[in-house]
């Protein structure tokens, strides 16, 4: 069994004991079982991070037979994209699961349960190198988000969870079309009969053009209800919403990454169709960079800003992914990790004011972290990190998308600029609002960060800093896989 296997088995291994082990004295068993599991999968994420060979290439690898009537393998592997990826989402639950006391009433055990195999689909889409089984943990993982929002959300739960689920199936039943067609070419080529990732690009990157489109089409429709690319958007602002803080943290942390993952999948498999149709690439990538950017000036509800953020945020992603230049790919995978740190940062911080405040509203959150400075610091390196504030980590990756954008479709990729002028506005409307305006007299005083919150916290700010100075810790991770996609 490889490494990549235990990304799966520890969180499940955790999930079952969070649903033995007795509650304790203070009710928290199960929950510090599974901040022990997530605890184990981050550091074993870490460890093969260190152990990685940057000359690239599948590593950690676990290749059993699954369904050989088809040509299923069970096979796992993970490259440096998939790496950086999984390192991302061991951090993020971890951090979940630590600001549960603080952002909800109580941590029951289902809701740990779901969250553990939440963590568990998400690493399988990361390290799944087989297309098949990608699909199935790709649907896999819309079971557990669809209980955390559906049980544990807000009034609206019901709706935002229904709409989360039609939406992600939808796109799934589309691409699921594309993954059949490839398969079928396969086959027809005399090629290894099955869905392995490595067989099946190298049919299609000689396919019929006509396939190659037809694939991306329907692949890429999939993965851009995930990203999500605007006009797809309409579930993640009602979902975030309705979410509970830890959901929300995953949902925008890590779920959106599937699609930016997957359509780096696609780039890969499919060159030829992302070339006739960069022009539609570039004008939806900078549709959803200023539109999700438009909307979320426009919001009084903190959750639904951050959401309509990170869709400004993840068209970044698509844009350079769809330039497919080396500088661009590589700007769009240090975008997903970036983007993952800082709106994980900001629905935590969300969070706690809303669990003291009971209010979502930035008008009624006026001066709240004014008189708690450890939160104000922190919510101030966070909004300009999100702003892309050089020497942060923002602005990396937006940098190396322009770049990469620039050199696919000249000046015309400087229009996702208006974006960037828009967060900073709605940004610094934040900071206005919640740092430097006074406190009304009938509102309460924030609580100032507590000992377990910081400890949450404190990583991701540290991160946002560490690779705002030193990106290369993750470009060298991923450089040479984008180099080996670009250059077959």
């Amino acid at each position: 069994m490889g490494a990549s296997t235990l990304l799966l088995v520890l969180p499940v291994l955790g999930a079952l004991a969070a649903a033995l082990v007795p509650a304790g004295a203070d009710g928290r068993g199960p929950l510090k079982v599974a901040i022990g599991a997530a605890g184990a999968t981050l550091i074993l994420t870490l460890a093969l991070a260190l152990r990685f060979d940057t000359a690239g290439g599948e590593q950690f690898t676990t290749r059993l037979p699954w369904v050989p009537e088809i040509g299923v393998v069970f096979h796992l592997g993970l490259d440096g994209v998939a790496l950086a990826l999984a390192v991302l989402t061991g951090l993020l639950t971890l951090i979940a699961l630590m600001v549960v006391p603080a952002t909800m009433t109580r941590a029951e055990r289902p809701f740990l349960i779901w969250f553990l195999l939440l963590e568990a689909a998400v690493m399988g889409v990361f390290a799944a190198r087989d297309w098949f089984l990608f699909y199935v943990f790709w649907e896999l993982a819309l079971i557990p988000m669809f209980f955390l929002i559906g049980i544990w959300g807000g009034t609206r739960r019901a709706q935002a969870a229904y709409s989360f689920f039609m939406y992600t199936l939808a796109g799934s039943v589309v691409m699921l079309i594309g993954l059949m067609a490839a398969y079928v070419e396969a086959v027809a080529q005399g090629a290894v009969h099955g869905f392995e990732m490595t067989v099946i690009a190298e049919v299609m990157r000689n396919a019929p053009i006509e396939l190659q489109s037809f694939v991306f089409v329907c692949v890429a429709l999939g993965m851009a209800v995930k990203v999500p690319i605007v006009p797809l958007h309409g579930w993640l602002p009602t979902a975030h919403v309705e979410a509970p803080v830890p959901a929300s943290i995953m949902l925008s942390g890590i779920l959106l990454k599937m699609g930016g993952y997957g359509l780096l999948r696609l780039a890969d498999m499919v060159p030829g169709a992302f070339e006739i149709f960069g022009a539609i690439i570039l004008a939806l990538g900078v549709l959803t960079i200023v539109y999700g950017a438009v909307l979320a000036f426009r919001q009084d509800d903190l959750k639904a800003m951050i959401a309509y953020s990170s869709v400004s945020h993840m068209g970044f992603v698509v844009l350079g992914i769809g330039s497919l230049t080396e500088i661009g790919l590589r700007g769009a995978a240090v975008q997903m990790f970036s983007h993952g740190l800082v709106t994980a940062a900001l629905f935590l911080l969300v969070g706690i004011v809303y669990a003291q405040t009971h209010s979502r509203s930035l008008i009624r959150s006026t001066g709240q972290a004014r008189n708690a400075p450890r939160f104000s610091v922190l919510l101030t390196m966070t909004l300009l990190a999100s702003m892309g504030l050089p020497g942060l980590s923002g602005f990396v990756g937006e940098f190396q998308v322009f770049m990469g954008g620039i050199e696919r479709w000249g000046l015309t990729a400087a229009l996702a600029g208006i974006g960037l002028i828009l967060t900073a506005a709605f940004s610094l409307r934040v900071f206005r609002r919640m740092v430097l305006m006074p406190v009304p007299r009938d509102s309460a005083v924030l609580r100032d960060l507590g000992t377990l919150e910081l400890a949450a916290v404190l990583p991701l700010a540290a991160l946002m800093l560490i690779l705002g100075l030193f990106p290369g810790l993750i470009s060298t991770l991923v450089a040479a896989d984008i180099a080996a996609a670009l250059h077959p």
